[in-house]
């Protein structure tokens, strides 16, 4: 079951189940020439709100070790590249299988450290990416922007009522991520939250100079047994959109 906390902005609702800070484990697993690159990582996710009507994003990620992913993890990657609705709706046997990947390989990681990042000798910085998510419709004059401009009317889509207005044909609602790389990628997500399940695709990349091929992603996210499970699909380094990591995340706040 979902639950809502209280007195949250009407338009951010239906992306509630999201919200708090997530930590588990995960695998990659991507070609790289003639080489196919996988590694264990562990990831620290965090969703908050400040009263707008959309979510702050932001996730570190750490490389545990630095051996490729142990085979039964690279199956949990692919299970949840593949699943289908019905998996974030219960939880079923390969849900079950994926528990034990919350434990890969952390004996030697302290599971009192606030910060992954305290465990230097174990693990190593990997990634790093913020941005915001929200409902994905026309802004009107009641919204800010842009730039630093101030709403020139009442807010929009401030109680439950209006916000059911926004439902799509598949009876979900339309969203967007802005999600931001230190590398110089920046990606602008369109796709759609069905209950406990949210797909996107990416509607345009911007890369700076220099930085590294990537064209095109897709991500899933999922809630099962109070678990966020995500997969992510990128296009990069010549390689079309296919399977590059995956994780399973607790909530710990």
């Amino acid at each position: 079951m979902i639950e809502i906390p209280t007195g949250l902005p009407a338009e951010i609702v239906p992306l509630s189940w999201l919200l708090g800070v997530w930590e588990g484990t995960g695998v990659l697993s991507y070609p790289v020439g003639d080489e196919r690159v996988e590694r264990e990582f562990r990831q620290r996710v965090s969703f908050s709100h400040d009263g707008q009507s959309y979510l702050n994003y932001s996730s570190q990620a750490w490389i545990l070790g630095g051996e490729p992913a142990a085979p039964g993890i690279v199956g949990f990657a692919d299970s949840a590249a593949n699943a289908g609705s019905s998996d974030f709706e219960s939880a079923d046997a390969e849900t079950s299988d994926a528990e034990s990947a919350d434990a890969v390989n952390l004996d030697s990681v302290d599971p009192d450290a606030a910060d992954p990042s305290e465990t230097v000798a174990e693990i190593l910085p990997l990634a790093a990416e913020t941005g915001y998510w929200r409902l994905h419709r026309p802004l009107t004059p009641g919204d800010a922007g842009p730039a630093m401009l101030p709403a020139r009317a009442d807010a929009p889509y401030t109680d439950a009522e209006s916000v059911e207005t926004l439902r799509n044909d598949a009876g979900g609602f339309d969203i967007q991520a802005s999600i931001i790389h230190p590398d110089g990628v920046s990606e602008l997500y369109l796709g759609q939250i069905l209950g406990p399940r949210i797909d996107l695709a990416t509607d345009a990349v911007l890369r700076a100079a220099g930085s590294k091929d990537y064209t095109a992603a897709t991500r899933m996210y999922g809630l099962v047994d109070n678990h966020l499970l995500w997969a992510w699909d990128i296009a990069a380094l010549g390689q079309e959109l296919t399977s590059h990591a995956s994780a399973r995340l607790a909530k710990v706040d």
